[in-house]
C-alpha cells in the first residue's frame, strides 16, 4: 500500500476530461482511482494510464449513493487515504422543453447534480481527515443559458451553486472546494469524436493542468470558481 503518497478519486475518469485529469495527477505523484459505470472501460483506461503511476479502476455509478460509498471505501482500503475528489462525471441531454422527455431530464439532473452530491457526501469524512480538496467540473453552461439547454443548464447552474455553498460549509473544516467551468472542450461529450476539427477547443490536458495548478497553490489562497474558455474560437 502506497500510503505515503496522496490519493485522488476522479469520477468519470475513463475518458475525456476525467482521463486528462487522472493523467496529470499520476504525473504529479498521486495514486488515482478512476470510476466508470462499466468496469471494463475503467480497466482499459487504467491500463493506458498505468505507465504514469498506480491506478485503481472502479465500477461506480454516480447516480447511486451506495455505489459512491463503495468506491471511496475500496480506494481508501487500497491506498490508505483520500486527499482529492474530482467530481467530473457528467452527461448532456439537449432539446426544446417541448421535446424533452422526463427520462432525459432525470438522467441529466441525477448525473450532473445529484451525482456530485453523492460523490461529495461519500467522500467528505475521509477528506476532512486529510484536509483535502474537492474539485467539481461544472461548465460555462452553469452561468450562460441557451435554447435547448433546459436540463443541462439547470444541472450546471445547480452544480455551480452547490459547489460554492459547500465551499463555505467546508473551508472551516480545512477542506477546500473549487469548481471549474469550461467552455468547449475536445472530448467525446454528446457523441463527439475528437479530431483535428477540435484543435481550437480546450484540450483535456489543459483541464488536467488547471487541476494541478489548484493543488499546487499556496493553501492560504482558494480560487473558488474558475471560468475557462478557448482563447480563439473559429470565425463564424
Amino acid at each position: 500500500m502506497s500510503d505515503q503518497k496522496k490519493t485522488a478519486l476522479v469520477t468519470g475518469g475513463s475518458k475525456g476530461i476525467g482521463f486528462g485529469v487522472a493523467k496529470t495527477l499520476l504525473k504529479m505523484g498521486y495514486n488515482v482511482g478512476i470510476t466508470s459505470r462499466k468496469l471494463q472501460a475503467a480497466e482499459e483506461a487504467a491500463s493506458e494510464l498505468s505507465e504514469f503511476g498506480e491506478v485503481l479502476p472502479l465500477e461506480a455509478d454516480v447516480r447511486s449513493y451506495e455505489s459512491q460509498q463503495q468506491a471511496v471505501e475500496k480506494l481508501v482500503n487500497q491506498f490508505g487515504s483520500l486527499d482529492v475528489l474530482v467530481a467530473n462525471a457528467g452527461v448532456g441531454k439537449f432539446g426544446s422543453i417541448e421535446d424533452m422527455s422526463p427520462d432525459d431530464w432525470n438522467t441529466t439532473i441525477d448525473t450532473n447534480l445529484t451525482g456530485v452530491f453523492y460523490s461529495v457526501k461519500a467522500s467528505v469524512t475521509e477528506l476532512k481527515k486529510t484536509e483535502g480538496y474537492i474539485i467539481t467540473i461544472s461548465s460555462l453552461a452553469g452561468t450562460n443559458f441557451f435554447a435547448g439547454g433546459a436540463a443541462y443548464n439547470a444541472s450546471k447552474f445547480g452544480l455551480t451553486g452547490f459547489s460554492q455553498a459547500i465551499m463555505l460549509d467546508l473551508r472551516e473544516k480545512g477542506v477546500k472546494v473549487s469548481t471549474i467551468m469550461p467552455g468547449s472542450v475536445a472530448t467525446y461529450f454528446n457523441g463527439n469524436e475528437p479530431d483535428d476539427k477540435d484543435a481550437w477547443k480546450i484540450q483535456i490536458e489543459d483541464i488536467g493542468e488547471l487541476v494541478g495548478d489548484l493543488l499546487k497553490m499556496n493553501p492560504r489562497t482558494l480560487p473558488s470558481k474558475i471560468e475557462v474558455r478557448p482563447s480563439r474560437p473559429p470565425k463564424k
